[in-house]
């Protein structure tokens, strides 16, 4: 919900901030982090100034509210160089198995994610398990690709 959405930004920034993806993109990794996916790649493309001056000036503030989390910013323009970049992405990579090896408390699965059992309508149901909410009805090739890809990451 877009308003649950701008409460968490509120604490981070005002929501006058029309910068960029404005107060959106803060909001967005609040609820990656409390959903329990603190290790965040914040991609900033082709020289995007207000979401560069954006993304990166709430880091600072996300790690103060969420020492879980774990976050890199990185900007993809033509002066960037893509040694810098992996090597970014890397070494946030190498401190996510690290946090994860130290019991670090963050969930392998999501219990929001649409995808598990109580939120997937298999057979053209309009509604998840009879709670009135409404699912996403996947075919069964989809839900086959999904269990493949959960396998294949080492995750049930």
């Amino acid at each position: 919900n877009i308003l649950d959405l701008a409460k968490k930004a509120e604490e981070v920034l005002s929501l006058c901030n029309t910068m960029g993806e404005g107060w959106l993109l803060t909001a967005e990794m609040c609820e990656l982090i409390e959903t329990g996916t603190p290790n965040i790649v914040c991609a900033s493309p082709f020289a995007c100034l207000p979401n560069h001056v954006v993304g990166k000036s709430v880091i600072k503030r996300l790690r103060q509210m969420h020492p879980e989390s774990n976050i890199v910013a990185v900007d993809y323009d033509p002066g960037a160089s893509e040694v810098n970049q992996l090597n970014r992405i890397k070494l946030m990579i190498s401190v996510a198995k690290e946090n994860f090896k130290n019991g670090a408390a963050f969930k392998i699965e999501n219990p929001a994610d649409p995808t598990t059992a109580a939120g997937v309508a298999t057979s053209g149901s309009a509604h998840a398990c009879g709670t009135g909410e409404p699912s996403i009805t996947l075919s069964p090739a989809q839900l086959e690709q999904i269990e493949q890809a959960k396998h294949k990451a080492g995750v049930r």
